[in-house]
């Protein structure tokens, strides 16, 4: 922790001072410029008296988003997806409830307007999730391609639908995240839907997650067997927070790191591209914008009010996304910098804004990066 503390001094005292505050108990942090690590660590504890190491195991919530985004353009470029294909094509009941001039990259850019299905997860089998969402209307007056609003999980259980239906090996989509995406970049502890016998087995390293609401502190069940193993492309990605380093570090390489190759130049830049841009976000409530499946940069709609923005000093070329209230992974090309960091207490969306701008804002004065 010294170590850490003179090469990034503030951003050290504004994590521990959160402690403090009970803004967290723990924090996992990993930074990365030009592919070395700069901070690879755990401040506090991941639950009580465990310490918070950079071997915790993490839950990324929505900032795992991105991974599922990537197995997507994996097979958009093997030809068995096309991103203007309709949705229905693949998977013929989702035309019900007016859905069925949704196309992929509709569910990508999170215009395609089915946000608030209850799907039950994690009681429910994947199979009846899917059908719940397939059933679902689309929303009253939504403009598909139009109408913009984060989708937190219905479309991500349908982009992993689409995954298990057109691999050619029949994988489940969990199966198909450990072994296109985790296993070729050495995330040899990270998984969405970890199996029974590693949960057992390093139950140990597994973060607790709280939740602050009212000035009342709750433990939430996030740690428990049945959600470490059940299946959200969208949500409940786990591992150590150094492994979601190294995925946009391969991002940042063109789609290649240590010899191992998950997406081409041209899909990794078709990723970061706007595709949506300008538009308010009706669950964010922010105009926010969009590559495929990443939020881009969007200090120009307000530095100090975008949620899950990358900090005041990031670059317009900067890719991401946040785990909700708890957590941020992204890529700024511009400075070779990579920042991933969970908090293991989920505090209110104001406070977690407040919390993000201020340990990312530190990063990048700790590191002499930003530009007078």
């Amino acid at each position: 922790m010294d170590l850490i503390g003179n090469v990034l001094p503030e951003t050290s005292k504004v994590i521990e001072s959160g402690i403090e505050r009970g803004s967290h108990t723990g924090l996992q942090l990993y930074v990365s410029r030009g592919g070395k690590a700069v901070a690879d660590t755990g401040f506090g504890e991941s639950s009580p008296g465990v310490a918070m190491t950079a071997d915790s195991i993490t839950m990324w919530l929505s900032a795992g988003k991105p991974l599922t985004a990537v197995a997507i353009l994996q097979l958009v470029e093997h030809g068995l997806l096309d991103l203007d294909g309709r949705i229905a094509d693949w998977i013929p009941e989702f035309a019900a409830g007016g859905k069925d001039q949704i196309r992929l990259h509709h569910l990508l850019t999170h215009t395609g307007g089915f946000r608030n299905v209850e799907t039950g997860w994690p009681r429910l089998s994947w199979e009846q999730t899917i059908a719940r969402i397939c059933e679902s209307p689309l929303e009253d007056d939504w403009r598909i391609g139009e109408s913009a609003g984060y989708h937190t999980s219905s479309s991500w259980f349908i982009l992993g639908e689409l995954i298990q239906r057109v691999d050619p090996e029949g994988r489940s989509f969990s199966e198909y995240f450990r072994k296109e995406i985790c296993e070729p970049l050495g995330m040899i502890d990270s998984w969405n839907g970890m199996t029974s016998d590693f949960w057992t087995t390093n139950q140990a390293r597994i973060a607790e997650m709280s939740q602050l609401e009212k000035g009342q502190t709750e433990l939430l069940p996030w740690h428990d067997e049945i959600r470490c193993t059940a299946t959200s492309p969208g949500a409940n990605s786990r591992g150590p927070v150094h492994d979601l380093g190294h995925f946009y570090e391969c991002l940042l390489a063109g789609g290649e790191l240590n010899g191992e190759r998950i997406l081409s130049d041209e899909s990794v830049e078709l990723l970061t591209t706007r595709h949506r841009e300008g538009l308010y976000d009706q669950t964010l409530f922010h105009k926010v914008d969009f590559g495929l499946g990443v939020i881009l940069d969007s200090n120009r709609y307000g530095a100090e009010t975008v949620p899950y923005g990358f900090g005041p000093y990031c670059s317009e070329r900067t890719f991401g996304h946040g785990g909700s209230q708890s957590s941020i992974g992204f890529a700024d090309p511009d400075a070779g910098l990579v920042v991933c960091y969970v908090a293991n207490r989920r505090i209110g969306e104001p406070r977690h804004q407040k919390r993000n701008r201020e340990i990312v804002s530190a990063i990048y004065r700790d590191l002499e990066l930003v530009n007078d």
